[in-house]
């Protein structure tokens, strides 16, 4: 039996399911000042109806990452950087430890200029003297040669030793040569990393507790996979914005999605965005960026607005509005009620959908009191104030959802599976997920005029997404057949090649190593689900004579689903 959690930003959601249906689902306010208070809670909440040895897998999608990063609780990181010539690393400082260094590796893998290791072991010191733990090294040309970057492990000696707790390389990053993305990769992922490893030790902790040892643990990542927690607790950068991945893998669980269509989900803080075509869910292509820096993490195309159930409702001159702001806690409340039909102070966007009678959820009485309330402040009416609100939100998503059609539109389409040429999104419906779903499908419908679909467990949608989202993991491998030399960056892996390899070697080779990388992580992967994503070769050329070739292949195992449970909607 499949067990996911997610870690919403008002809720945390947990299912127990299999190929028979969802057999247990809890729902409990999400404790900010201590998240994994409130997976521990959804956990004891499964397990009081489903046996612990039922259980073979947890799949769990948290905001821990996201939130430590808009939060600013970001570790002190040192990042050593050797950009070469051509490039000004200055321009991309992203913190207050930050050391260029002199050496150079070229294009083409080669050592121009020696790293300055005097310089790099000044640079260790100065870092250590204030207290930094946790190091980025990126070097601009890693991807072709990782000598510079592994100098510096050397360095910094073995994680958890006298220097450092952990080190990322920006060679293991990925095999793109953006130098500005590999560098804002590198320090998130160093930032966050003691607080996601703190994070998962108490995981463990609470799973054996509960008599869960045996249970494989997998952690969402943003491009709709799962990897083990184990390599999570290595990579946790690519945790962030799970919770959006979760929403967008949850639908394609529950609904058989074959047309262009716009998929909402709506929780108590924010509504995600996602856009289909033909089925598929689209990708960030280049990578999503966090804050300002554009990142290597690959991640599912969603678009984020601050509407939810719980978001505020205020008046400004004549407009009633709803959100971004919510009712969220204090810096002494751990637990939020949010909204006035859950004891919150003020009314928001799920109290105004009980008095327009689109809900009933929890008091309703509450909820009329505190809209009347807030309307006579204002001198309007309750049910103008509670249909405006509604008519309000609708029209912030709507107009959300057209700006990203827009953005999708002026550029091409990429699918989790597939580059798509000069194809133009038309949605034919619209599915809505999320706690506030059923409630605001007919005014949404009447605000997009398309067919409007919830589907069934919408309400815990995300859980179900992150129970039943596969493992997925990609690599890049890179030929120089003039050096006769093959390899991969991610698996630090480098072997000689004949002068005969060719694109089709390299596609053989690629799938092979990254099918026995998932096994040595004791993760099944089955290799119909691995595709190539990107091939290709260039001659090079000297003296008009053909030296050699010069090739690159991308490959992954496709995002998806273990199984489906389409059993319609409403």
């Amino acid at each position: 039996m499949f067990l996911g959690i997610d870690v919403g930003g008002t809720h945390t959601d947990a299912v127990a399911l299999d190929e028979s249906g969802v057999a247990a689902q809890v729902k409990v306010r999400t404790n900010h000042q201590d998240l994994l208070a409130s997976v521990n809670e959804a956990l004891e909440g499964i397990l009081a109806t489903i046996p612990a040895q039922n259980i073979t897998q947890l799949n769990l999608s948290t905001t821990l990452s996201t939130n430590a990063i808009v939060q600013g609780k970001l570790e002190d990181v040192g990042l050593l950087v050797v950009p070469g010539p051509g490039i000004s690393a200055d321009e991309f400082m992203l913190c207050r430890d930050y050391h260029v260094l002199t050496g150079s590796i070229d294009h083409r893998g080669s050592e121009i200029e020696r790293l300055n290791m005097d310089q790099a072991r000044a640079a260790i010191a100065a870092c250590r003297k204030k207290g930094v733990r946790v190091f980025g090294c990126v070097g601009k040309f890693s991807t072709r040669n990782p000598l510079h970057e592994n100098s510096l492990r050397q360095l910094l000696g073995p994680d958890g030793g006298e220097i450092a707790d952990a080190v990322t390389l920006g060679h293991e990053l990925g095999g793109r040569l953006n130098f500005p993305r590999r560098l804002a990769t590198a320090y998130f992922n160093c930032a966050v990393w003691r607080v996601f490893g703190a994070f998962a030790d108490a995981v463990e902790k609470s799973l054996a507790r509960l008599g869960l040892s045996h249970v494989r643990v997998n952690t969402l990542k943003a491009d709709g996979g799962t990897f083990p927690l184990a390599q999570a607790r290595k990579m946790p950068v690519q945790s962030i914005f799970s919770g959006p991945a979760a929403s967008v893998m949850g639908i394609i669980a529950l609904c058989d999605i074959n047309l262009d269509s716009i998929i909402l989900d709506i929780g108590g803080t924010t509504t995600d965005i996602a856009v289909f075509v033909d089925g598929q869910p689209l990708v960030e292509h280049d990578g999503i960026h966090i804050g300002s820096h554009p990142t290597l993490v690959r991640a599912l195309k969603v678009r984020s607005i601050g509407i939810g159930g719980d978001s505020a409702i205020s008046v400004l001159g004549e407009a009633v509005r709803v959100g971004p702001n919510r009712l969220g806690p204090s810096q002494a409340d751990c637990v939020d009620p949010g909204c006035a039909c859950a004891a919150g102070a003020r009314p928001t966007l799920l109290d105004a959908l009980n008095c327009t009678g689109h809900a009933s959820h929890g008091n309703v009485d509450a909820s009329r009191q505190a809209v009347a309330e807030f309307a006579h402040c204002h001198s309007i009416s309750p049910e103008v104030l509670a249909q405006s609100a509604v008519e309000a939100a609708c029209e912030a998503i709507f107009a959300a959802t057209r700006e990203l059609l827009g953005e999708i539109n002026d550029k091409p389409v990429y699918t989790i599976h597939e580059l798509l040429e000069g194809r133009r999104v038309v949605p034919k419906r619209v599915y809505v997920m999320g706690g506030p779903a059923l409630a605001m499908k007919e005014p949404l419908r009447q605000r997009f005029e398309l067919f409007t679909v919830v589907p069934e467990h919408s309400g815990v949608a995300n859980a179900i997404g992150a129970a039943l989202t596969r493992n997925t993991a990609s690599l890049e491998l890179f030929a120089d057949t003039e050096k006769g030399v093959m390899f991969i960056p991610a698996l630090r892996h480098r072997e000689n090649v004949p002068r005969t390899y060719n694109v089709k070697d390299a596609e053989r080779d690629a799938l092979n190593h990254l099918l026995a990388h998932l096994s040595e992580m004791g993760v099944f992967a089955d290799r119909d689900n691995a595709q190539v994503n990107n091939a290709s070769s260039f001659n090079m050329v000297s003296d008009g004579v053909t030296t050699g070739r010069n090739i690159r292949v991308k490959c992954q195992i496709k995002p998806g689903v273990a199984f489906t449970l389409t059993g319609g909607g409403r």
